[in-house]
């Protein structure tokens, strides 16, 4: 019978295209992993933040939507990902974007709402 963690790297490193890199030690897969879903993340929102100046499906608009992405393809493939984890990268793209929209709202609507105090003074 198979240990269980056995099972659990096994089934990491089937996934994944890892090549072994003899310059720099290789890294666990979850933690390669988790640092390019929370680059994915980290770089839209402010990204998200920027976009939500332009009108929908402007160039900027879209413009500001896929800038990232190339980079976040090229550390997936770089860090030995198959095509199999693009899902949790574009979701997580996704919700920076989100976010980066939401705070950009949340700020102008709060600037908007100082402003109408002002005027009713």
């Amino acid at each position: 019978m198979r240990n269980r963690q056995t099972t659990h790297h096994t089934t990491i490193k089937r996934l994944t295209n890892h090549r072994q890199n003899h310059t720099m030690p290789l890294m666990h897969p979850l933690v390669a992993l988790a640092g390019l879903i929370l680059f994915g993340f980290l770089v839209n929102i402010p990204l998200g933040y920027v976009r939500q100046n332009y009108d929908k499906f402007s160039f900027g608009w879209y413009f500001y939507i896929h800038i990232s992405i190339p980079f976040i393809i090229y550390l997936r493939v770089k860090s030995g990902f198959s095509w199999h984890f693009i899902p949790l990268t574009l979701g997580a793209a996704v919700g920076g974007q989100i976010l980066g929209g939401i705070i950009n709202r949340r700020r102008n609507r709060g600037m908007l709402q100082g402003t109408d105090d002002e005027k009713s003074l």
